[in-house]
């Protein structure tokens, strides 16, 4: 047989580099008949990235300067700026932080007592609002800012402040809901629907007319400022904390409750929770959506912090140490990386979203490594090795011992209504579904 010279010739421009300090070209061949191995490969290392992730996860951070002399009862982020947070205390303190150099960069007595909720402005303003009827505009721009700018009266204690997102208003949570001007010094609406005492209200950032409020009776109630009435009012089993609306999804917010869950709802479709975020002991007392949507972070009186994701119903993580005490405010960064919690000591910490992530600068070939790593990870979470390692973290004792008890309570609570339903008529005790039995009723304000 003749064989031509073409056939045994190749050109060297496929293989070598045009210049000596271009890297050479590999030629690989993916036929998976060839690599009859590469499932076992690809599943060494998958577990490897799993078992390194957890060797270099160290969530924390460090504290902000010397922290506050009383309890961190509220926080508030600018959403215009990454680097700065305003942290307010159980003493009437307010302090403004550099999260770059962790420095304190402001600190005013503010009030006499709790400082219960803070915000910033459209200019960067930060209004603080206490248990001492009054909202207090501060300079924080400014070189001495040991004066208010503006004071505002209420007629009663101040449970909770947000503001609006494109217009100088703001709301303020007390013995009733209450819409304010910054221009006035009297309020220009009240959405009270009910409560007696309001204890949070948020505004929607997307749909910026809409805010929710939380009550003393158990309720969460839908508003709308464009009829400066409530619109539709949730009651559930035991009483909600605190609220955070989705950034990407306007109509959805999550509801941090008393009885240790967090519920994720549809404003469209209350009268059914679209999730329901387990895993605290105790009551959780703040919850707070990351930029991106996709997830969410909730503080606990059983002083851990808990990162879900927003399809999952368990932590993918939980952040703890020996000092830190009961969470009371907890705030996602605006770059989704890092979280800053107060808690009853005293301290304000930073904690990484990813807690074995760094942010030093990658090379391309550190970041398509750590991609790399990731895509495996994802394609072999459900492997039964993997799912331990990754799923396995030390929590405190009074943690698990608490959620060794709960299980008990549980499974026992779940056997006795299994022993009701048997003895029972057939189809007259129907089967409690979870998302839907913490909630008492739905109203509107027509009914």
């Amino acid at each position: 047989m003749k064989i031509q010279k073409a056939t045994l010739s190749r050109s060297s421009d496929t293989y070598l580099p045009a210049r000596s300090t271009e890297v050479s070209r590999i030629s690989r061949n993916l036929d998976p008949e060839i690599h009859p191995f590469e499932r076992a490969r690809e599943y060494t290392r998958a577990l490897n990235a799993t078992k390194l992730e957890r060797v270099f996860a160290a969530p924390f951070v460090g504290q902000l300067g010397n922290g506050h002399g009383d309890g961190v009862y509220s926080l508030a982020k600018n959403t215009r700026r990454i680097n700065a947070v305003a942290s307010g205390s159980g003493d009437g303190v307010i302090k403004l932080w550099d999260l770059t150099s962790r420095e304190q960069l402001l600190s005013v007595a503010a009030h006499k007592g709790i400082v219960k909720g803070l915000t910033v402005t459209l200019d960067g303003n930060l209004l603080s609002c206490g248990m001492d009827s009054t909202v207090k505009l501060w300079d924080v721009l400014a070189s001495n800012a040991s004066a208010p700018i503006k004071t505002f009266l209420g007629s009663s204690g101040f449970t909770g402040i947000d503001h609006h997102r494109s217009s100088p208003t703001f709301a303020t949570s007390s013995a009733k809901v209450e819409i304010w001007d910054l221009g006035r010094s009297k309020p220009i609406a009240d959405l009270s629907w009910g409560a007696d005492n309001v204890s949070t209200v948020k505004f929607n950032q997307s749909e910026q007319s809409i805010l929710a409020s939380a009550g003393s009776d158990r309720s969460i109630i839908i508003h709308d400022t464009r009829s400066s009435s409530p619109v539709q009012k949730l009651v559930t089993a035991m009483r909600t904390n605190a609220i955070s609306w989705n950034p990407m999804e306007a109509f959805v917010f999550a509801a941090a409750n008393e009885d240790y869950n967090t519920y994720l709802y549809d404003m469209r479709k209350l009268s059914r929770s679209l999730n329901v975020y387990k895993n605290h002991v105790k009551a959780v007392m703040d919850v707070d959506f990351s930029p991106t949507g996709q997830e969410l972070v909730t503080g606990s009186y059983d002083k851990t912090i808990r990162i879900f994701r927003t399809r999952d119903g368990h932590s993918r993580d939980i952040y703890h140490t020996k000092r830190m005490q009961r969470l009371f405010c907890v705030k996602y960064t605006m770059d989704s990386k890092y979280i800053i919690s107060g808690s009853d000591e005293g301290n304000v910490r930073i904690w990484r979203a990813d807690a074995a992530s760094r942010s030093n600068v990658k090379s391309a070939r550190q970041r398509a490594k750590l991609e790399y790593d990731d895509a495996l990870k994802e394609r072999y979470k459900n492997m039964p090795e993997i799912r331990r390692i990754s799923r396995h973290r030390h929590v405190p004792a009074h943690v698990k011992n608490a959620a060794d008890t709960m299980k008990i309570e549980i499974a026992s609570r779940e056997r006795k209504e299994d022993n009701m339903r048997k003895r029972s008529a057939k189809g007259s005790m129907a089967f409690s579904k979870e998302r839907e039995k913490h909630i008492v009723g739905v109203a509107t304000k027509d009914t």
